[in-house]
């Protein structure tokens, strides 16, 4: 029994959003977005269900209003066709992924605008971002994820491994040559 000031409303959100045009500044969704892919029936499409609730949205917030929802897609092709069908209704803005190289901390962010000049933030870490950028014209562009390939494992960080190993006990530490990480010819 715990009281709350204001209302509160229990509403599937892929059937639309039963609020009157232009009644919110703006929106925030935290991992609500990601259940409107699956369907629990045959009736329901989980494409169909999108478009709906983005178009429910596009006209339940004033124009010039910002909306920004997290969710997490179960796989890259979510996300694709999350934010294709916010572009569908006319949203600008895009996808920004913080945190894009870890498996526990990555979030995924909608971040839509009405201003069709709009450009989302950029993420945490954003020289690694992955996601899908949505244009105006409702064409998206897949944004290339780009590792930094290392120098590999250089011979003071394999030296410094053997230090360590040699400092718990291990035994069987090869000793440091001038081979020691040394670039091994290609075998063909």
């Amino acid at each position: 029994e715990t009281s709350t000031k204001g209302d509160l409303a229990h509403h599937d959100m892929g059937t639309g959003l039963p609020f009157r045009a232009a009644s919110f500044d703006g929106m925030i969704s935290i991992s609500a977005l990601q259940w409107l892919c699956y369907s629990n029936s045959s009736k329901q499409v989980p494409k169909r269900r999108l478009v709906r609730f983005f178009s429910a949205l596009y006209g339940v917030l004033k124009r010039g209003a910002r909306a920004v929802l997290q969710f997490y897609p179960e796989t890259p092709e979510q996300a694709v066709l999350i934010s294709e069908c916010a572009a569908k209704v006319g949203f600008a803005g895009g996808v920004v992924v913080d945190y894009p190289n870890s498996t526990k901390a990555k979030k995924h962010y909608l971040v839509l605008s009405f201003d069709r000049g709009y450009s989302t933030p950029k993420g945490l870490q954003s020289a690694a971002q992955a996601g899908v950028r949505v244009d105006s014209s409702g064409s998206n562009k897949r944004v290339k994820v780009v590792k930094k390939k290392g120098k590999g494992k250089t011979k003071e960080w394999i030296e410094h491994k053997k230090e360590v190993q040699r400092k718990k006990g291990f035994e069987n530490v090869r000793k440091d040559t001038k081979f020691t990480g040394r670039k091994r010819k290609d075998k063909f």
